[in-house]
């Protein structure tokens, strides 16, 4: 199984605002290890710019702090898996956590259902 984390930070851990985060980690994982990781500046923050660049740079997956329901549903519409509430964490403790299934979650970003974010195609990443 070959994956890519997109994970906001601040310094050298979780950003808690996903927003207002300094840099990204790209964490390439393959068979559950953890064969890369790459720190890129994200483009400057305007409503819908992350996600397509976050999908441009590969992600399928992006792990957060907080983030709101319009962001997740842009990320969903470009093929990537959310997860929010995570801990401020080191990037390798959150993946090697999520790969764990030890991740522990406390989302309480959005109103809807958990079935709620899988098929919204927008049109934002073509």
């Amino acid at each position: 199984m070959k994956k890519k984390f997109a994970i906001p930070m601040a310094g050298d851990v979780l950003s808690a605002h996903f927003g207002h985060c300094q840099a990204f980690a790209f964490v390439d994982v393959e068979n559950n290890n953890i064969t890369n990781v790459t720190v890129l500046d994200p483009p400057e923050h305007q409503p819908g710019t992350y996600p397509k660049w976050v999908a441009e740079n590969g992600a399928t997956d992006v792990i957060a702090g907080g983030m709101g329901a319009q962001a997740i549903n842009l990320f969903n519409g470009c093929g990537i898996n959310v997860f929010v509430g995570a801990p401020i964490k080191s990037v390798t403790e959150l993946v090697n956590d999520f790969m764990a299934d030890k991740l522990s979650l406390n989302a309480n970003y959005c109103d809807h259902g958990p079935d709620h974010s899988t098929d919204h195609s927008h049109g934002h990443c073509h």
